[in-house]
């Protein structure tokens, strides 16, 4: 019986011990900074943003406006968390994508823009413009590696 008490210990004793050293010494990625949260928008060029959107609400049922047409959903489990993404056509003489030359452009959602710039400034990536903030979020542009130009949005309810 002393054998087995003290085998038992003894296990328990270095179980303790592994799980306190795994957390001490691996680093804490709880503490990294969240970077995209999810997709705020899809953006793209077209000859007639007009009848694209109208083609868009007859024949798939999207809720258009000027603005293109907006979808709310919630965040994961929590109902009282709303978030939105947007769809927006662009007339394809905009240049609002540039410096990109290409005919799309997405919105990501971000929890943090500001230490995110911070972060990829030191990482190297071309930050286009600075921080905008309007009543619904801070914006940003970047420019991926193959030069396609990205929307950074924190919205406000972050």
């Amino acid at each position: 019986m002393k054998q087995f008490t003290i085998t038992t210990l003894i296990t328990a004793a270095s179980f303790c011990l592994g799980f306190a050293a795994k957390t001490f010494l691996t680093p804490d990625n709880a503490a990294a900074p969240q970077k995209v949260t999810g997709i705020g928008g899809v953006f793209f060029k077209c000859k007639d943003p007009k009848k694209v959107n109208e083609w868009y609400q007859q024949h798939l049922g999207l809720k258009t406006n000027a603005y293109g047409a907006t979808f709310d959903w919630y965040e994961g489990f929590d109902s009282t968390r709303k978030g939105q993404t947007q769809w927006t056509t662009f007339k394809e003489t905009s240049k609002y994508f540039e410096p990109s030359t290409k005919d799309f452009m997405i919105n990501y959602r971000v929890a943090n823009l500001v230490a995110l710039v911070a972060d990829l400034k030191k990482e190297g990536v071309t930050i286009v413009d600075t921080i905008a903030t309007y009543d619904f979020g801070k914006f940003v542009h970047i420019m991926d590696l193959e030069g396609n130009k990205v929307q950074l949005w924190e919205p406000i309810d972050n």
